[in-house]
């Protein structure tokens, strides 16, 4: 297994080394693991025929961890552990840690730990008060963008979803919540937030506070979706 293989380019004695080395292992049915930040056929200053050789395998193009696969990866580490998370903690972990799966599995450890230790149950609030110093680090000022981007993909619509005329209730109702945390966690005026929503009028912006309000004052589950989402971009 070789990590960083584009290293090497433009290095014709490290390449000779390695090409006789690649061909051996391959001749005695090893299987030979590499990565680099760019696919062979990309690697300037590489000999052709090493290129070649590293085309033949199988190449993946690995992109950054989906909500999804992180969600996953957090419910298998909670199953190996043989407890039981909530699944808003799960979701808040999974939105709010994306950068490193070691580090989404280590913050899992900690809640889990934590609860254990002093023998206090997982909510979203415990998870907090530990992971205090990992969320903090991750702190940044909230812009509308961030929140449009949040809510997207809390229901799963396209971040174009906002800013477009539909009417329908599945688009209707994000960018309703998106405008309300809008308002209630950046400093923009109403007139500045509808025009962050396709040049919406700022009595549009207001309709869907009070909207949103209603919802979370009769809906016990809508009221769990938007604090989750508050929590999730305040960190």
């Amino acid at each position: 297994m070789i990590d960083d293989v584009q290293f090497i380019s433009g290095k014709e004695s490290t390449q000779e080394e390695f090409f006789h080395t690649f061909n051996t292992l391959v001749d005695q049915g090893r299987q030979i693991v590499l990565s680099a930040d760019k696919s062979p056929s990309d690697l300037e200053g590489m000999q052709e025929r090493l290129k070649s050789r590293l085309n033949c395998g199988l190449v993946a193009d690995i992109h950054a961890t989906t909500y999804e696969l992180r969600l996953g990866i957090l419910q298998s580490k909670a199953d190996q552990l043989g407890v039981e998370v909530p699944q808003k903690v799960m979701e808040f972990l999974a939105h709010r840690i994306s950068s490193n799966v070691r580090e989404l599995e280590g913050a899992l450890n900690r809640v889990v730990a934590h609860a254990q230790l002093i023998g206090r149950s997982i909510s979203l609030e415990t998870t907090q008060e530990v992971l205090h110093d990992l969320l903090r680090a991750n702190d940044r000022r909230i812009t509308i963008d961030d929140i449009q981007k949040q809510v997207a993909a809390h229901f799963n619509i396209r971040l174009a979803d906002m800013y477009s005329a539909r009417r329908a209730r599945s688009i209707a109702r994000p960018r309703q919540v998106a405008m309300y945390l809008a308002k209630q966690l950046t400093s923009r005026s109403l007139p500045e937030i509808g025009r962050k929503f396709g040049g919406r009028d700022h009595t549009t912006v207001m309709h869907a506070v009070r909207k949103v309000e209603e919802l979370r004052d009769g809906d016990a589950a809508f009221a769990e979706d938007l604090e989750l989402l508050k929590r999730t971009l305040q960190g």
